[in-house]
């Protein structure tokens, strides 16, 4: 079968490489091969994410670490930051935990704003909260930095931040930063398969889960801690996933992490381009899109171009590519097209190509 290449906003295409390097002999995950392993990755992961904590390799999607993070941070009342499907669905995720959970809602393709949270948060009724980042749903990127200063004035609110679509495609300064946990998937701007998730936490958040009660095993952060410290994993991992890490770590440093930035931020531009060029506007808040994909509005707002997104679709799979026709409420109205990972201009321009031949058959 014809392979059709992932321009969608996760999985994303995996290289040839990088599926090697699963292919490594297996060693026990108590042996000093996979420690070796773990304590290789460890300095590069703490230099991707300019932190001195350390960091932990979950087998898991990000969804386990981000429950994890509500039972093992949340003893009052989570606020959650909602702006689009995936943001939203954690107000639900806390409530199935047993946690109290209220929402701070935007419109779908607004950022979260930081004087909002403040608002919220003054009330001292919070003690933990949850964001997405970069909002795949409808490609808008919140203003962390912001939203994470608001810490030194709430220490004792723990900072829960999802980085899943936008950790390695732009600088996130864990410790400059100040949150308390930043979490992603591998399946996205790491361009690795589903399975694996890596994450941190601040020394706030590991004292806090000490006290915390019945916060499970898994997904216990004080037994993240504890094993990390001996290059372990708290139960079996997946060690195929950290051998592929490893090499696609090389790879960030090999291309510099300024450079990988730089990168994205260009494709991104071309996409955002190619789209004005055939009149379609964008669904998010201007000055708040995503670096990493492009939510392009099919004549939902603004007035901009209308196609049949479903036939636009076809036939971009027709000439090998895969891209995504909205998600949720906003599906067929808007179309999205990802640039995360390995896409380089050359990689993009044959997708544009492929775009560029089906507009004209539409």
């Amino acid at each position: 079968m014809a392979h059709v290449k992932l321009h969608i906003p996760g999985p994303v295409e995996v290289s040839k490489k990088t599926f090697e390097a699963f292919c490594q002999p297996m060693v026990g995950h108590r042996g000093q091969g996979f420690k070796d392993l773990y304590a290789k990755v460890q300095p590069q992961l703490q230099t991707l994410l300019a932190t001195k904590q350390l960091v932990y390799l979950s087998t898991s999607s990000a969804w386990g670490v981000m429950e994890g993070a509500l039972r093992n941070l949340t003893a009052k009342k989570v606020l959650s930051c909602m702006k689009g499907a995936f943001s939203d669905k954690w107000l639900d995720v806390a409530k199935r935990c047993g946690k109290d959970a209220e929402a701070l809602q935007v419109p779908w393709g607004s950022p979260i704003r930081a004087e909002d949270v403040d608002k919220k948060l003054a009330t001292g009724q919070f003690n933990s909260l949850t964001l997405i980042h970069n909002e795949t749903s409808t490609g808008t990127m919140s203003p962390v930095a912001e939203i994470a200063a608001l810490k030194k004035k709430y220490p004792d609110v723990m900072f829960i931040v999802d980085a899943v679509s936008s950790m390695t495609a732009v600088p996130l300064g864990f410790d400059a930063l100040g949150v308390d946990v930043l979490l992603a998937g591998t399946q996205k701007a790491f361009a690795l398969p589903p399975g694996l998730t890596v994450f941190t936490c601040s020394p706030a958040a590991l004292a806090k889960a000490a006290t915390v009660k019945d916060r499970g095993y898994y997904f216990d952060f004080v037994e993240f801690e504890k094993n990390a410290k001996e290059s372990m994993t708290p139960s079996t991992p997946s060690i195929p996933h950290i051998y592929a890490l490893s090499s696609k770590l090389d790879e960030f440093f090999a291309e510099g992490l300024e450079k990988r930035y730089a990168r994205h931020a260009q494709t991104n531009q071309m996409t955002r381009d190619w789209a004005a060029k055939h009149g379609f506007t964008l669904f998010p808040e201007k000055g708040f899109e995503s670096v990493t994909l492009t939510c392009v509005n099919n004549g939902a707002k603004s007035g901009g171009r209308t196609v049949d997104v479903a036939k636009l679709q076809k036939l971009v799979k027709d000439q090998g590519f895969l891209i995504d026709g909205g998600y949720g409420k906003i599906k067929g109205t808007t179309f999205r097209l990802s640039n995360m990972g390995d896409e380089t201009p050359e990689t993009m321009g044959r997708l544009y190509a492929a775009l560029d031949s089906a507009m004209g058959r539409l």
